[in-house]
């Protein structure tokens, strides 16, 4: 199951990124691709987890790969 939060919008979400900006705030992250969500979604399962995990579809979903 992939869940967001109902809790605020991009403007709030903006302002949260802001204020965590000024009192440096920040949080270790892995990043994984798209082809690899659900190996990481076992690993979340498995409590095999240290960091927040960060898909980046910008550089996982390209043109060429889209369906038309």
């Amino acid at each position: 199951m992939v869940a967001g939060s109902s809790e605020g919008g991009m403007k709030e979400t903006q302002e949260m990124l802001n204020c965590e900006a000024k009192q440096n705030v920040t949080a270790d992250v892995e990043v994984s691709s798209m082809d690899l969500v659900n190996k990481a979604m076992d690993r979340l399962a498995k409590g095999d987890v240290h960091y927040r995990f960060v898909i980046d579809i910008a550089n996982t979903i390209r043109p060429e790969n889209s369906i038309s």
